[in-house]
């Protein structure tokens, strides 16, 4: 515990990280019967989170939630209570539990804490960190980014296995490894789908896999699995992190680092997806993504502040 109380504020907090800030218009995120819930890693409340396949709801949609991803985020994780101590001693906790059921705020004004290095100054852009959700201030149309130097090749794996919804079963591995954001292909098995999780098994292997399209139905075929390897071989700045958007002319627009390979944030390999070629040469990496959401209020780095989908009104 931390012991008893040491100090005394004159004026109370504003808030909590989560808490609405105004009674403006409010859109929580559509979800279906038994969606949304917490993923593995539990939902942590004050921060933008993302939409998995890791498991669906009764409408073939997205049913978890992550304060992880790539691309733009589904929506921020307003603080309802439903955070839940489970460490012991612990005093407090921001963490909704894997599995516990939750909403997300597509649209509403809320108090964020500012996890970038620079204040946030009213009017300047959220942007969601695509490690861990965190909020960082900017001007619209600059992005928090790592420089690296890295190369990209296309890569395969070849495998049997059946689908049944929107679960991959391997049964045999004929040569390769598969990784989330690897795109498979076979009989059956419908355009763009890709593998989003492993659930069990031997890691790239034989075991069960989650797609992010389900209503499918292939009984024991063959299925290939195509995904781009980056490699990294110097780095010049920052740290790479899952759903790190990478740039450069010649890579594909909307990129993404989908996998770890042998790096683990610096020097090493990646899966991406898209699949492509690329030569070496300078990439910027971008770890956040500009949001729907302005500031609407000051707040030095660790400070709350305001955000909401107007810049003003």
């Amino acid at each position: 515990m931390g012991g008893f109380q040491t100090v005394v504020n004159t004026q109370p907090a504003p808030a909590v990280e989560g808490d609405f800030c105004n009674a403006n218009p409010r859109f929580s995120v559509d979800a279906g019967p038994g969606g949304l819930v917490a993923g593995d890693q539990g939902a942590i409340v004050g921060r933008f989170a993302w939409l998995s396949f890791e498991e669906v709801d009764a409408n073939d949609a997205p049913a978890v939630v992550n304060n992880f991803g790539s691309g733009s985020p589904a929506g921020f994780v307003h603080r309802e209570q439903q955070g839940l101590i489970t460490g012991y001693l612990q005093e407090s906790s921001m963490v909704i539990p894997r599995g516990f059921q939750m909403s997300l705020m597509a649209r509403a004004g809320l108090w964020a804490r500012n996890a970038g290095n620079t204040e946030a100054l009213p009017g300047m852009k959220a942007y969601a960190n695509f490690a861990d959700g965190t909020v960082l201030f900017a001007p619209s149309g600059t992005v928090e980014s790592a420089s690296v130097t890295g190369s990209i090749a296309p890569a395969t794996a070849a495998v049997t296995g059946s689908i049944n919804d929107n679960i991959l079963n391997v049964s045999a591995v004929t040569n390769g490894t598969l990784y989330p954001g690897a795109t498979i292909g076979g009989a059956g098995v419908a355009a763009g789908t890709k593998i989003v999780e492993q659930l069990d098994g031997i890691p790239g292997g034989v075991g069960d896999y989650a797609l992010n399209i389900g209503e499918q139905n292939v009984q024991g075929e063959a299925i290939n699995a195509t995904y781009g390897v980056l490699s990294v071989t110097a780095v010049a700045s920052g740290k790479l992190a899952l759903g790190d958007s990478i740039s450069a002319s010649g890579i594909t627009a909307g990129t993404s680092i989908t996998a770890f390979i042998t790096g683990n944030g610096g020097l090493g390999t990646y899966v991406v997806d898209p699949t492509q070629t690329f030569a070496a040469g300078t990439i910027t990496v971008g770890i956040a993504i500009e949001t729907g959401f302005y500031a609407r209020s000051a707040g030095a780095p660790g400070e709350l502040v305001k955000i909401d989908a107007t810049i003003y009104g």
